[in-house]
């Protein structure tokens, strides 16, 4: 039986942390190529560090002539993403920062296996195993330490762009430790909150008085108790910051990605990747069904796994875990899953409508428990499948 009574912890990371700012490159890098042609395949890495981003993987375009074109671009997205951000210190700035462009066209025999042809459906671009999860303890059926965690983050990151707190700046990471009675969160045992800022004359008090009532506002209310502990840049000063601190790279960070911890991951990351590659548009499809599976009142949590092998276009497996929370049976749940969405992966970007330059606001704040947007992005979060999956029992 599982646990009711513990407590439990995820983190997340800013926008402006060393790993995201490659994540945001990396998806900005792909977002141009879908834009110039929807079938674009793109495997995009990047690397930063002081006065340095290097971008490398593999690209293509059907047209050799506009993949050259791109090449020369490739600067100006990384450069373009990092002004964004708000970089401009001395060792890491947007305006001075060297890039080097390392992509290189996709290896013909991964092409091969996952192109489509007159014989054989499109394949997996790799295989591997995906999960999807949802929760039904906050209103975006999400787990609650990962999903406050961002919103304190991305709360930060608005008021340091708006001009309402400029003594901030873009590298923080938070984490929160909630305690769970009955299975249900109620409350706030610590908050952690690491934020760069602009002058070592700054201490931490000074940084909790300007971050606590931002904080505060997008915590629910009467978690945070007079008990809750805060840490709020606990080593002292936090000027230096961003790559010129650590170095980043892409792909580092999949549980801030996910479900911060509360769930599985099948361990491939997200950013960079085109929606042929599994390891992301298979991960969203689990999440959409998770979520849509909690929506129908079917159960209060669930988790989907799905699996592919290279080259292969079906699933070889569809796993339903209920957590004792079902209100139907897990078999035929997987019966009915495989049947009212196509999990292929043409099938999954044709229901998802994937296709689209949707893919570098994913890189911070996380991929999942956002909002649907109207020109497609975040698709895998909408509970549209509700009343088919019932239909289908």
């Amino acid at each position: 039986m599982a646990r009711k009574n513990y407590l439990f912890t995820s983190e997340s990371v800013s926008e402006g942390h060393p790993d995201k700012v490659c994540d945001r490159i990396s998806d900005a890098v792909l977002d141009a190529f879908l834009t110039e042609e929807p079938e674009a395949r793109v495997g995009c890495e990047t690397f930063a560090t002081t006065g340095m981003v290097v971008v490398g993987g593999e690209v293509g375009l059907s047209d050799q002539d506009k993949l050259k074109h791109f090449m020369g671009s490739i600067g100006q997205i990384a450069r373009d993403c990092i002004k964004d951000i708000g970089y401009e210190q001395e060792k890491f700035h947007w305006n001075t920062c060297h890039v080097l462009n390392f992509l290189h066209e996709q290896s013909a025999h991964i092409a091969k296996g996952v192109d489509a042809t007159e014989n054989k459906d499109e394949g997996a671009g790799d295989q591997g195993i995906m999960f999807g999860y949802a929760i039904d303890e906050t209103p975006e059926l999400m787990p609650a330490p990962i999903q406050y965690a961002h919103a304190m983050l991305r709360r930060l990151a608005e008021v340091r762009k708006s001009g309402a707190e400029p003594s901030l700046r873009p590298d923080a990471k938070s984490q929160l430790t909630l305690r769970y009675v009955d299975g249900k969160p109620v409350e706030v045992t610590s908050i952690v909150l690491s934020t760069q800022h602009e002058s070592e004359d700054q201490t931490s008090d000074d940084i909790r008085a300007i971050v606590e009532p931002h904080i505060l506002d997008v915590l629910p209310k009467g978690w945070v108790t007079p008990e809750t502990v805060w840490h709020v840049n606990p080593t002292g000063t936090f000027v230096i910051g961003g790559p010129d601190g650590d170095a980043g790279l892409t792909g580092r960070k999949i549980i801030v990605d996910t479900y911060g911890g509360a769930a599985p991951h099948g361990g491939g990351a997200f950013s960079g990747k085109d929606p042929t590659k599994v390891d992301r548009s298979a991960a969203y499809a689990a999440r959409y069904l998770a979520k849509n599976v909690v929506a129908a009142g079917l159960a209060s949590r669930c988790t989907i796994q799905l699996s592919y092998a290279i080259g292969v276009a079906r699933p070889l497996s569809i796993y339903a875990d209920l957590h004792g929370t079902g209100e139907v049976d897990e078999v035929e749940l997987e019966r009915v899953l495989g049947q009212v969405m196509d999990l292929t992966p043409r099938g999954i970007r044709t229901h998802l409508g994937m296709n689209r330059p949707i893919y570098e606001r994913t890189a911070a704040y996380g991929h999942f428990g956002r909002a649907p947007e109207a020109d497609g992005g975040f698709s895998w979060e909408k509970v549209d499948l509700v009343d088919t999956i019932k239909a289908a029992l």
